[in-house]
């Protein structure tokens, strides 16, 4: 498959998707929507990334109403579709869903637990029942119209499945040098930077074969 990734910074790329796209001998095209330009044609399947903007800025960056309306159209054809972080709350929000700021933050090592649905999904059963997610948003959204919450955590929807379109609230896609970038990027998110990295270290090779794993199973679906 032609996989066309959709990314909104420079720092917040597909990450461990890359290479479980490439293991599974499939092609990536990177669209870094930000910078302009139409959108590559001919994907087959689609994951749309994090970013350090809000799904609601539309005054702010004058590209979202844009990826919006083009998110819209995958949703009717039937594409293949995977929104991580941001990118779950536009496919939401393209989807008719409100996005809103979170009552809480959640950044760092979240616990989350799948629902009862997430059992027969193709790809939400790639997930353990119970984890503990690698967060960073501070916005959050209602589920659209006709969509299965698949997990959740204390604060929020997690995980959905929409038709074709899939969106997961955490990043199951991040390196650990991607982890040091947004520290760097938003320290005022972390209450030590050095502690919260060396934590993360910790666990992020486990993480990454998740993550991994999870991109397999959207693959596989698709």
């Amino acid at each position: 498959m032609r996989v066309l990734a959709v990314t909104h910074g420079p720092t917040v790329g597909p990450g461990v998707f890359a290479d479980a796209v490439e293991d599974a001998g499939h092609e990536l095209v990177e669209w870094p929507v930000e910078l302009g330009g139409r959108a590559p044609e001919g994907g087959d399947a689609v994951i749309v990334f994090g970013g350090a903007m809000h799904p609601d800025e539309d005054e702010r960056h004058g590209w979202l109403a844009p990826e919006l309306r083009w998110l819209e159209g995958l949703l009717d054809a039937g594409t293949p579709l995977l929104g991580v972080c941001l990118g779950s709350q536009l496919v939401a929000r393209a989807a008719g869903a409100e996005v809103f700021r979170s009552s809480e933050s959640e950044v760092g090592w979240i616990p989350v637990e799948r629902t009862a649905a997430a059992a027969q999904d193709p790809v939400a059963r790639a997930l353990p029942e119970q984890f503990d997610a690698f967060e960073w948003h501070h916005y959050t959204h209602t589920l659209p119209t006709g969509a299965v919450e698949l997990a959740r955590s204390r604060v929020c929807t997690q995980a959905f499945r929409l038709g074709n379109a899939w969106g997961v609230q955490f990043h199951p896609e991040v390196r650990a040098e991607q982890v040091e970038a947004w520290v760097g990027g938003d320290p005022a998110d972390v209450p030590d930077a050095e502690e919260f990295i060396a934590a993360m270290r910790t666990r992020i090779a486990d993480w990454n074969e998740l993550g991994q794993r999870l991109c397999r199973a959207f693959l596989a679906a698709a």
